[in-house]
Protein backbone atom coordinates (compact mmCIF):
# COMPACT_ATOMS: atom_id res chain seq x y z
CA UNK A 1 0.00 0.00 0.00
CA UNK A 2 2.67 2.03 0.97
CA UNK A 3 4.63 2.01 -2.36
CA UNK A 4 1.12 3.06 -4.14
CA UNK A 5 0.85 6.13 -2.19
CA UNK A 6 4.43 6.83 -3.20
CA UNK A 7 3.84 5.99 -6.96
CA UNK A 8 0.16 8.28 -7.11
CA UNK A 9 1.87 11.27 -4.93
CA UNK A 10 3.68 12.47 -7.76
CA UNK A 11 0.39 12.21 -10.45
CA UNK A 12 -1.65 13.90 -7.46
CA UNK A 13 0.90 16.58 -6.92
CA UNK A 14 0.47 17.14 -10.99
CA UNK A 15 -3.64 17.23 -10.84
CA UNK A 16 -3.41 19.67 -7.66
CA UNK A 17 -1.36 21.86 -9.93
CA UNK A 18 -3.36 21.79 -12.87
CA UNK A 19 -6.62 22.53 -10.52
CA UNK A 20 -4.68 25.43 -9.12
CA UNK A 21 -3.80 26.64 -13.36
CA UNK A 22 -7.40 26.08 -14.17
CA UNK A 23 -8.92 28.10 -11.37
CA UNK A 24 -6.28 30.89 -12.39
CA UNK A 25 -7.84 30.80 -15.61
CA UNK A 26 -11.11 30.23 -15.02
CA UNK A 27 -10.59 33.55 -12.65
CA UNK A 28 -9.26 35.37 -15.43
CA UNK A 29 -12.29 34.81 -17.67
CA UNK A 30 -14.47 36.00 -14.96
CA UNK A 31 -12.39 39.08 -14.97
CA UNK A 32 -12.22 39.45 -18.80
CA UNK A 33 -15.47 39.23 -19.43
CA UNK A 34 -16.99 41.39 -16.66
CA UNK A 35 -14.70 44.03 -16.22
CA UNK A 36 -12.02 43.83 -19.01
CA UNK A 37 -13.96 42.92 -21.96
CA UNK A 38 -11.39 44.16 -24.81
CA UNK A 39 -7.87 41.71 -23.01
CA UNK A 40 -8.03 38.32 -23.28
CA UNK A 41 -8.24 36.13 -20.44
CA UNK A 42 -4.80 34.46 -20.83
CA UNK A 43 -3.55 37.89 -20.57
CA UNK A 44 -5.58 38.50 -17.49
CA UNK A 45 -4.65 34.72 -16.76
CA UNK A 46 -0.71 35.83 -16.48
CA UNK A 47 -1.32 38.90 -15.10
CA UNK A 48 -3.03 37.64 -12.27
CA UNK A 49 -0.43 34.30 -11.60
CA UNK A 50 2.23 37.46 -11.87
CA UNK A 51 0.77 39.49 -9.34
CA UNK A 52 0.06 36.60 -7.55
CA UNK A 53 3.70 35.50 -7.52
CA UNK A 54 4.81 39.14 -6.91
CA UNK A 55 2.54 39.26 -3.44
CA UNK A 56 3.64 35.87 -2.43
CA UNK A 57 0.15 34.12 -2.81
CA UNK A 58 1.44 31.73 -5.42
CA UNK A 59 5.07 29.95 -5.47
CA UNK A 60 6.66 29.12 -8.30
CA UNK A 61 6.96 25.25 -7.37
CA UNK A 62 2.85 25.05 -6.47
CA UNK A 63 2.25 24.76 -9.87
CA UNK A 64 5.41 24.14 -11.96
CA UNK A 65 5.13 20.13 -12.10
CA UNK A 66 1.64 21.02 -13.58
CA UNK A 67 2.73 23.63 -16.37
CA UNK A 68 5.43 21.30 -17.27
CA UNK A 69 3.09 18.43 -18.05
CA UNK A 70 0.46 20.99 -20.06
CA UNK A 71 3.72 22.34 -21.94
CA UNK A 72 4.68 18.89 -22.80
CA UNK A 73 1.42 17.76 -23.22
CA UNK A 74 0.38 20.84 -25.13
CA UNK A 75 -0.06 18.92 -29.07
CA UNK A 76 -2.83 16.93 -27.92
CA UNK A 77 -4.42 20.59 -27.06
CA UNK A 78 -3.94 21.46 -31.07
CA UNK A 79 -5.77 17.73 -32.76
CA UNK A 80 -8.75 19.33 -32.49
CA UNK A 81 -7.88 22.40 -34.53
CA UNK A 82 -6.03 20.26 -36.88
CA UNK A 83 -9.06 17.84 -37.64
CA UNK A 84 -11.33 21.27 -38.00
CA UNK A 85 -8.61 22.46 -40.61
CA UNK A 86 -8.84 19.69 -42.55
CA UNK A 87 -12.71 19.81 -42.05
CA UNK A 88 -12.56 22.78 -43.89
CA UNK A 89 -9.84 22.57 -46.46
CA UNK A 90 -11.92 23.85 -49.13
CA UNK A 91 -12.64 27.14 -47.09
CA UNK A 92 -9.06 27.47 -46.79
CA UNK A 93 -8.15 26.71 -49.90
CA UNK A 94 -8.16 30.41 -51.59
CA UNK A 95 -6.85 31.91 -48.65
CA UNK A 96 -3.82 29.64 -47.85
CA UNK A 97 -1.40 32.30 -48.24
CA UNK A 98 -2.69 35.01 -46.27
CA UNK A 99 -2.84 32.69 -43.49
CA UNK A 100 0.47 31.34 -43.68
CA UNK A 101 1.34 35.00 -43.88
CA UNK A 102 -0.56 35.68 -40.26
CA UNK A 103 1.11 32.64 -38.68
CA UNK A 104 4.27 33.57 -39.05
CA UNK A 105 3.82 37.58 -38.80
CA UNK A 106 2.06 36.81 -35.44
CA UNK A 107 4.40 33.92 -34.37
CA UNK A 108 7.53 36.49 -35.28
CA UNK A 109 5.43 39.18 -32.85
CA UNK A 110 5.21 36.99 -30.21
CA UNK A 111 8.45 35.52 -29.73
CA UNK A 112 9.81 39.02 -30.08
CA UNK A 113 7.51 40.18 -27.09
CA UNK A 114 8.50 37.25 -25.15
CA UNK A 115 12.12 37.65 -25.50
CA UNK A 116 11.92 41.88 -24.72
CA UNK A 117 9.65 40.97 -21.89
CA UNK A 118 12.23 37.65 -20.55
CA UNK A 119 15.27 40.58 -21.55
CA UNK A 120 13.32 43.34 -19.43
CA UNK A 121 12.42 40.55 -16.62
CA UNK A 122 16.52 39.53 -16.70
CA UNK A 123 17.47 42.94 -15.92
CA UNK A 124 14.86 44.12 -13.50
CA UNK A 125 15.75 40.95 -11.09
CA UNK A 126 19.42 41.53 -11.74
CA UNK A 127 19.03 45.45 -10.71
CA UNK A 128 17.32 44.05 -7.69
CA UNK A 129 19.40 41.32 -6.41
CA UNK A 130 22.68 44.42 -6.94
CA UNK A 131 20.13 46.48 -4.33
CA UNK A 132 19.62 44.11 -2.05
CA UNK A 133 23.05 42.96 -1.88
CA UNK A 134 24.54 46.08 -1.45
CA UNK A 135 21.44 46.54 1.38
CA UNK A 136 22.75 43.51 2.96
Amino acid sequence: MRALTARLRPWLRVLVQIGLIVLIWLAAVEISARFLPGIPPTVSGIAIALALMALGLLRREWVEDGAAWLLREMLLFFIPVVIAVLQYRSLLAGRFLAILCVIVASTACVMLATAFTVDLAWKLEKRWRARRETQA
